[in-house]
């Protein structure tokens, strides 16, 4: 049977014929040929979402990097002093203390690699059985809380555990601080610490609670390092 037959060919009811061509017929504005999910006027949505929850994702780990970058450039480079009065201290300059200092200095320089080092004894003119002993260094430092919880073990393994350890405010400056308990020969006293990206030190207090030695720290701190 002709093509020319069929053109010519009526339905009842008294349709239009049907007027076959050679071009194929359109059932689907989908690519047969193609991914189901893309279509000819662009991105699906299926590979949209895709895209951006990969391009969220990223930002997002490059802002933590940034962040943290630009704490560790603000933090590397830290200068510590021994100003001879501070938060209403006084250095102890006596061939003792400055012995006691050395000896905590030297300890500390042993269990972590430091660039500059140093200890010092700080006398409380109001008793003398609260001097305050202050040792530490500078060094860049990319995690600093886990440094300073391993200081604090190694002290613990020196002097007796230290007990009900936690955070304290850090203060301004930032970093990590944190004061716990322990005992000497002289009886229980306070312990405290903290550590950022340039910096980590520890100081003992006899005779101060944890509160008061976390403030005093802080103070201590303030008057003691500097960044630039």
């Amino acid at each position: 049977m002709s093509d020319a037959h069929l053109t010519e060919r009526s339905f009842e009811g008294g349709r239009e014929p049907v007027e076959l061509t050679e071009e194929p017929i359109q059932l689907s504005t989908r690519d047969s040929g193609g991914d189901p999910d893309d279509r000819s006027e662009g991105w699906s949505r299926r590979r949209k979402i895709g895209w951006t929850v990969a391009l969220v994702a990223g930002l997002a780990g490059a802002g933590v990097l940034g962040v943290g970058g630009w704490r560790i450039a603000q933090q590397k480079d830290t200068q510590l002093t021994s100003p001879e009065k501070v938060a209403g201290l006084t250095r102890d300059d006596s061939e003792r203390a400055k012995s006691t200092a050395d000896y905590l200095r030297s300890g500390l320089a042993a269990d972590i690699e430091l660039d500059r080092s140093f200890g010092t004894v700080y006398r409380d003119p109001a008793d003398d059985k609260r001097s305050v002993l202050v040792f530490g260094g500078t060094t860049l430092l990319w995690q600093p809380e886990r440094d300073l919880d391993s200081l604090f073990r190694l002290m613990s393994d020196d002097t007796g555990a230290v007990s009900s350890l936690r955070e304290v405010p850090a203060g301004d400056l930032g970093g990590v601080m944190k004061c716990g308990n322990t005992s000497g020969e002289g009886g229980d006293f306070a312990v405290c610490g903290w550590a950022d990206h340039g910096s980590v030190v520890m100081a003992m207090f006899p005779g101060r609670s944890v509160d008061d030695a976390g403030g005093l720290l802080r103070n201590l701190r303030a008057d003691m390092q500097s960044r630039g």
